[in-house]
């Protein structure tokens, strides 16, 4: 799962809608909608991510965390160190390597220091 598509399935529960009706509503089909949501698919177009904030009549600041998500939620990453230090690297590699046996918390804490970074 992806944090836009788990953003979009608690849009779609708080609302009572189908995976289908909201599917049909903004033209795409049930399989793509769910692949989104399940993070099997990469990140949805701007047009979509428009058609989906117009769907919900979600406006300025919080289409803005739907458009930020959807840029964080891209589900085969890939990193570039080239020009950084080995240590750059190998904690890039690390991480590829081990990020399925990192527990909750510890994937918060990793997200809490990265985010006092920006």
């Amino acid at each position: 799962m992806t944090p836009f598509g788990e953003k979009i399935r608690e849009l779609r529960a708080k609302s009572g809608l189908s995976l289908k009706d909201m599917a049909a509503a903004i033209q795409v089909s049930p399989a793509y909608l769910s692949a989104l949501e399940h993070g099997h698919r990469g990140r949805p177009s701007p047009g979509l991510l428009h058609q989906i904030c117009g769907y919900f009549d979600i406006i300025w600041d919080d289409a803005e965390e739907i458009r930020n998500l959807a840029n964080i939620s891209h589900p085969k990453v890939t990193l570039d160190t080239s020009g950084l230090s080995a240590r750059h690297t190998e904690l890039a590699n690390r991480l590829a390597h081990d990020i399925r046996d990192l527990e909750n918390r510890e994937v918060k804490a990793l997200l809490d220091l990265l985010s006092k970074k920006s």
